[in-house]
């Protein structure tokens, strides 16, 4: 039997792992291992236009499976084009495998065509980086890498240079248990002791959780429950806390809406469950906090604690709540959820009147349709700006839905390329690209890979011809805007002309069969929504100091708007209060 190359051995491994594809675009130092696996029934190469695309649709796939994805990238342009897309996995604690293949190993240091140095490049955007100079390193350092994508949830590069991709492996693979399921992380009995003592002798306490509640649900609000709290999040726990949630607040930060802050700052102990919220203007420093999360480096980067727990949420809860007292008074959730319904019943009323007439369209509005046409186990993926804002307070969370997006790396462009790996994860699901005109354009290319792959995304575009966050960022700072304008194609046209179904919609009226029309297609569709390029609303308060990009160095809030459907959740929530 012929020996298995590098590249054969390569395959064969992230088979193993339960990679199922590869995301990239094929060059001479990736053909061997691009030929493996054309050779290999069980794995898939999807060609995508960008390797920044498969990067980043590689970190869509491992966000929403909680399994390693893979992504390749030819010698030096072609590895360095992932690099955006992996700083975003990475920082969104995706489990990702990334092949950078590499110059002849022969030439490594001599300044040979398109060499660069991979194993340095990609160093801070992954927990393990290393060069793979001869086939005796196989398969070991990739193992060690897929471990810590997985076991530390981020990013692992393996840099092989082609040569050394088609030489002859010493060994075959051989079977090799790998670990790729997360454990639980309980806290010690003296952390738990410490934590109850703590909410016993608070009388008003608040949770604010974030991304680290996922599956943790059920024990969030038996905990809420048993202590009579307040339950606020950041935009990565929305999708994961808000549904089914009788104490909900709304969100803090740069987007927030509701009660969050106020319940934040008005309590006597805040709890921060599986966050790491970076926005630390938002957070209180006259209250006693206590942090639980499972990654040990998160936990008081942001704001000095208390107490300081390391465990995932679900478990410390379980562990927890037999453990504190029950509370009988409700009158600081009670005042809280008041707060939140009024605040909300305040701001609904510029969106809801004769928007139907408006143009050009609010685009608030067509997050509100979105909302109520898109499917209940929809995936959203959503690009980073004022398509932010739209999601945080128009998609309504069920606990079947995804929304994920560059919500910590704050990259343009993400929504396209992730709603290709959300949709080859998923591809019995509805997939529904919320993109704003700019991110769209940067990466419009890779439209085309949903035509090739056939791959039935909506790609909903928010057409307002600007970049209208940095146009709010400017504002903000009183300076005037500036390069911020988009002179733009009917991009319907050029959906069409690509092979896919575009509309164009101008009217109010036509928001709504136009997103019908487009779900019933089959195939990839985009729907170009002309949108208000004044969509902007900026409370009086406001100073310059602000706002500096996504980071908010004093103040509440910096947008108002609408919310959707949560105002009827807000009102629901009232009216649950017990009646004396």
């Amino acid at each position: 039997m012929a020996k298995q190359t590098v590249a054969e051995q390569f395959v064969d491994i992230l088979v193993h792992a339960g990679v199922r594809r590869i995301y990239g675009v094929v060059g001479d130092s990736l053909n061997p291992v691009v030929d493996a696996v054309r050779r290999n029934a069980a794995i898939d190469w999807v060609h995508v236009r960008h390797e920044e695309t498969a990067a980043f649709a590689a970190g869509a796939e491992a966000q929403l499976s909680g399994r390693l994805a893979a992504c390749a990238g030819s010698c030096g342009p072609g590895n360095l084009h992932l690099i955006n897309g992996l700083y975003d996995a990475h920082r969104s604690m995706a489990p990702v495998l990334a092949l950078a293949s590499h110059i002849p190993s022969g030439e490594i240091g001599t300044g040979y065509f398109q060499e660069t140095h991979p194993d340095q490049l990609f160093r801070e955007c992954s927990h393990y980086c290393e060069l793979v100079s001869s086939p005796r390193q196989m398969p070991r350092v990739l193992r060690t890498g897929i471990q810590h994508a997985l076991g530390r949830g981020g990013v692992s590069v393996i840099v092989l240079p082609g040569d050394v991709a088609g030489e002859p492996a010493p060994a075959r693979t051989g079977e090799h248990a790998l670990g790729t399921a997360r454990p639980s992380v309980r806290p010690g009995d003296a952390e738990i002791a410490a934590l109850a003592q703590l909410v016993d002798e608070a009388d008003r306490v608040t949770l604010f959780c974030g991304s680290g509640t996922a599956g943790a649900h059920d024990e969030v609000m038996a905990f809420a429950e048993r202590v009579k709290s307040p339950v606020g999040h950041a935009l990565r726990g929305k999708e994961w806390i808000q549904y089914d949630n009788p104490y909900d607040v709304g969100m803090s930060g740069l987007l927030g809406y509701g009660a969050a802050y106020d319940a934040t700052h008005e309590c006597d102990l805040l709890l921060l469950l599986g966050t790491d919220f970076p926005y630390n203007a938002f957070l209180p420093d006259d209250v006693r906090i206590a942090q639980v999360d499972v990654r040990p480096e998160h936990l008081g980067r942001r704001t000095a604690l208390d107490l300081a727990v390391w465990g995932d949420v679900r478990e410390t809860l379980r562990c927890l709540t037999p453990r504190v007292r029950v509370k009988s008074d409700r009158r600081f959730l009670d005042r809280m959820l008041k707060k939140h319904a009024d605040a909300l019943e305040g701001v609904v009323k510029a969106y809801t009147r004769k928007v139907e007439k408006h143009t050009p369209i609010h685009p608030e509005y067509v997050a509100s349709v979105l909302d109520e046409e898109a499917a209940d186990d929809a995936v959203f993926t959503v690009d980073t700006g004022m398509n932010n804002v739209w999601a945080a307070r128009y998609l309504t969370p069920n606990g079947r839905r995804r929304v994920i997006g560059s919500f910590t790396h704050g990259s343009m462009a993400n929504a396209l390329p992730q709603a290709v790996g959300a949709q080859l994860l998923y591809p019995g699901r509805q997939v529904v690209s919320m993109s704003g005109d700019g991110g769209f354009a940067m990466l419009m290319g890779d439209f085309l890979t949903l035509v090739q792959h056939d791959l039935p995304v909506k790609v909903v575009l928010f057409d307002n011809s600007s970049l209208g966050m940095v146009q709010l960022e400017m504002m903000v700072s009183g300076l005037p805007s500036y390069g911020t304008a988009n002179r733009n194609p009917d991009f319907a046209a050029l959906a069409t002309a690509a092979g896919a179904y575009g509309v164009r919609v101008d009217k109010p009226r036509q928001v709504r069969s136009a997103l019908r029309d487009a779900f019933r297609h089959k195939g990839p569709a985009l729907v170009d929504i002309v949108t208000d390029p004044n969509a902007l609303s900026i409370p009086p308060r406001i100073s310059a100091e602000m706002v500096s990009g996504f980071a908010l160095s004093a103040g509440r809030m910096v947008l108002a708007g609408g919310v959707g459907n949560m105002v009827q959740m807000a009102r629901s929530n009232l009216r649950n209060i017990p009646r004396p």
